[in-house]
């Protein structure tokens, strides 16, 4: 499938979609690369590659919580949410795995009764992996741009547990963690405002690269093409280059990769937000958030600085999006 981009200006209203507030959630428990690694059956080369090759060192994790106790936390630390819940239009849980709980339980329905938000439309947008929270904001934005009430609010959730081996290791890349993010969108903003969104999925990656060793080296060796084509495609849409853009947020997947494609585009690494990759783990969907509260607790954004989130989701899914700080 080929490259899709949405141009500035979401929906007949031209509004413009807008990150209004954004919190984290971040379990206290720290484990070393080398402690989760033994409980998954690593070898010790495997735990070695994600330390020193891949610059793992901890993943976050709370093992006696459920996913209503990692998602509670950070919508509670939305501030802007406090006093507007009657605004909210839809709830939205941006989601890597199809299955989260066994049914009939429904964490995002739970969400939903704690905070009081009724009545809304709760739902989840997945099938794009890890890169399923930039396709949730460009719902949320198409999906506000055909509300009638200019101060609706999308609020959108990120986050998961990792209760199963897949959902803990992408092999011989990443090691998962259980950080949780919560982002209120709104039609329009005077600060991050969504300039562009790329999106492309490549079918041929699908399948389990844990079992696969053909299928897992064409994934390692197609990654970086297909990473700098959604970025560059986002950046051109947005008309920007790798020269204007302040900052990458990346996803949280390792060092190395976002090392590499620095050599290929050129754009400083001092530039992408890794500060993460050792201390949290990669976060699923939720990375994009967690960074963006790295980078503005940092100072790392000015107002009106343009920067680019990327995110590569397992099937494969690559996407970019380019905001205006």
């Amino acid at each position: 499938m080929g490259i899709l981009c949405r141009p500035d200006g979401v929906g007949i209203l031209a509004r413009v979609t807008a990150l209004a507030a954004v919190a984290v959630h971040l379990p206290s428990e720290s484990v070393p690369v080398e402690l989760l690694g033994e409980r998954l059956g690593l070898t010790s080369r495997q735990i070695t590659l994600l330390r020193r090759f891949h610059g793992l060192d901890r993943v976050r994790l709370d093992p006696d919580g459920e996913l209503l106790d990692l998602l509670a936390p950070a919508v509670a630390g939305l501030a802007g949410l406090r006093g507007r819940e009657s605004d909210v239009r839809y709830v939205i849980h941006a989601r890597s795995m199809p299955v989260v709980a066994p049914y009939p339980r429904n964490p995002l329905h739970e969400l939903v009764d704690l905070f009081g938000l009724h009545p809304v439309a709760a739902f989840t947008v997945t099938h794009h992996a890890c890169a399923a929270s930039l396709l949730a904001i460009d719902l949320a934005g198409r999906l506000l741009a055909a509300e009638p009430d200019p101060d609706a609010l999308v609020l959108l959730v990120a986050g998961e547990k990792t209760f199963t081996r897949h959902a803990r290791l992408v092999p011989e890349t990443s090691l998962f963690g259980e950080g949780a993010a919560a982002c209120l969108v709104a039609a329009d903003g005077p600060a991050d405002r969504v300039l562009s969104y790329a999106s492309s999925q490549l079918g041929e990656f699908d399948g389990r690269l844990d079992t696969d060793r053909e299928l897992l080296a064409d994934y390692q060796r197609g990654y970086p093409i297909a990473m700098v084509e959604v970025m560059e495609a986002a950046l051109e849409q947005a008309g920007e280059s790798w020269r204007t853009v302040r900052l990458l947020l990346p996803h949280n997947v390792n060092r190395i990769s976002w090392q590499r494609l620095c050599k290929l585009t050129g754009f400083p690494v001092e530039r992408v937000v890794l500060d993460n990759v050792p201390e949290v783990g990669h976060s699923f969907a939720a990375d994009a958030f967690i960074n963006h509260r790295t980078a503005t607790a940092r100072g790392l954004l000015r107002s009106g600085d343009r920067y680019l989130i990327a995110a590569a989701g397992l099937g494969a899914t690559f996407s970019a999006m380019v905001l205006e700080h």
